[in-house]
């Protein structure tokens, strides 16, 4: 079954220096966007991560220090990539816990403020476990009836993120071929930042979702103990939570709206 689309979805599969969302780095992207109108279009490419890969993790996916050495910096790409995405949905396997919060890393530390919450996201991993429990390697087998080779390459493991989809849209009558329908489904949670330390309650107020102040609204902490925001910022929290850290701490003075 093909997308049924309003605007284009991008399926985006990232390799990276390890799995540390605050301080990995990517070293290969691949976004495959599919328009409303079927057509395909790519962009892939290597990444320098300005960082050591470490020897365990290219044994998974094959890249090395060597191979990046001559690559751009997503610095380099970063402005190409907003491009490519602009007005985008974004889908991905188990994106919402690794991908996407990675991806949001990279463009804060270039100071390019991509707006990760005007999307809709879609989170194959999450229907499929959902549904059946298994890996990416499974879900192709089980849904496409294939076998996935050159598993950890970012192109190989995107496509067959794509196919996995449509695949299970034939096999699911009850999940309707609408992306926000598709991103309600996938979605476990209701956090506002990547990483869950902050999460919206039933009201819809922003509540902290860890620690001493956890389920107290995070205004609320802020106005009764300023101190609480300072250590949040110098601590070791992902680049993302800090900022909507600070949206939420500007809101009442009337400078950021969420």
């Amino acid at each position: 079954m093909e997308l049924n689309l309003r605007r284009p979805v991008a399926f985006i599969d990232l390799e990276t220096t390890g799995i540390n969302v605050s301080s990995d780095r990517i070293v290969e992207i691949s976004v495959l966007k599919i328009n409303p109108n079927g057509r395909e279009q790519w962009m892939t490419t290597r990444v320098n991560p300005e960082m050591p890969i470490p020897e365990k993790v290219t044994a998974i996916h094959g890249i090395s220090d060597k191979d990046v050495a001559d690559a751009p910096t997503f610095r380099e790409i970063a402005k190409n990539l907003t491009a490519f995405l602009e007005g985008c949905d974004l889908a991905g396997y188990n994106a919402m816990k690794f991908d996407i919060p990675v991806m949001a890393e990279e463009f804060l530390r270039v100071n390019i403020d991509f707006n990760f919450r005007k999307r809709r996201y879609i989170d194959v991993q999450v229907i499929f476990h959902k549904k059946e429990q298994r890996t990416l390697y499974a879900a192709y087998q089980f849904y496409c009836k294939k076998e996935l080779s050159n598993a950890h390459s970012s192109k190989a493991d995107t496509f067959a993120t794509y196919e996995v989809l449509k695949a299970q849209l034939d096999m699911y009558t009850d999940l309707e071929n609408d992306v926000e329908k598709l991103a309600d489904f996938s979605s476990f949670n209701n956090n506002v930042d990547f990483a869950g330390r902050i999460i919206l309650d039933e009201n819809g107020i922003e509540i902290f979702n860890f620690g001493k102040h956890k389920g107290r609204p995070v205004e609320v902490v802020f106005k009764d103990e300023p101190s609480y925001y300072a250590w949040m910022m110098n601590g070791d929290f992902p680049l993302y939570t800090k900022k909507i850290l600070t949206e939420i701490k500007l809101r009442p003075f009337g400078k950021i709206q969420i």
